[in-house]
């Protein structure tokens, strides 16, 4: 069963979602639902939800500074909204979905289908990373909660998202980092990191494919694709295969 929080600061979206959310009552279980974000991020670490159904538009703290304010975290997101205009930052932070109020059944159906062909790979991440020594080459990553101290090994990808980085960690974690992509381009500039277009920082080591194309599209171990910008493609190609 996948475990689901709902965070939306309108009742009448709540009890919108959970109505539709009926038709996948052997898929998801609602765990919980906040009105509040405030409140949500006090509770959220004991839940441990497998994916959060996130309103975008809410007062003090919209959806994406909740996130942020978190920091850390490894359920899937599904942002729920009346407004279109943040499709392109939804996207950066690699929500699983972008979904417009009143919410459409044939796209909650897509979004459910994806939610369950991702969430039973947390399972198994730990077998599927490939080994690797021990190192004590670490990268602190600030948040509102903390400061994160990860490996460099750990890093799967970097992607913007406005002024704010998102780190995508092994075991599907992410931490949202209020600085930009372009303060983390120059330390992360080892021989297994490289820029590949103006909005994500790629780890070399987690590329199972690369696809071709103009600039190409590099699949990564954690299912999810990055396109190169044809700029980048000669030094991808060069460390890719050349070294």
């Amino acid at each position: 069963m996948i475990k689901a929080v709902i965070i939306d600061d309108e009742i009448r979206g709540i009890k919108s979602l959970q109505q539709k959310l009926l038709a996948y009552a052997g898929v998801v279980e609602i765990a919980e639902v906040f009105q509040s974000p405030v409140e949500a991020a006090k509770h959220l670490t004991a839940i441990k939800p497998d994916v959060l159904f996130l309103d975008v538009e809410m007062p003090g703290m919209n959806g994406f500074e909740f996130l942020q304010h978190i920091g850390q975290f490894d359920f899937e997101v599904i942002f729920i909204t009346a407004y279109n205009a943040y499709t392109l930052d939804a996207l950066r932070i690699s929500a699983l979905d972008y979904l417009l109020k009143p919410v459409d059944d044939d796209e909650l159906q897509d979004a459910i289908a994806r939610l369950q062909k991702r969430v039973p790979k947390k399972a198994v991440a730990n077998i599927t990373q490939p080994e690797r020594g021990i190192s004590t080459n670490r990268l602190a990553l600030p948040t509102a909660e903390g400061i994160y101290l990860v490996k460099k090994d750990e890093i799967i990808r970097v992607e913007a998202m406005s002024n704010y980085s998102t780190f995508h960690l092994t075991n599907q974690r992410k931490i949202v980092v209020s600085k930009t992509l372009k303060e983390y381009e120059i330390t992360l500039s080892d021989d297994f990191f490289l820029r590949v277009n103006r909005s994500a920082i790629a780890n070399l080591n987690y590329v199972v494919k690369y696809r071709k194309g103009d600039g190409g599209t590099l699949e990564m171990n954690d299912g999810m694709e990055i396109e190169v910008s044809p700029q980048r493609k000669e030094e991808l190609m060069d460390r890719l295969f050349n070294t």
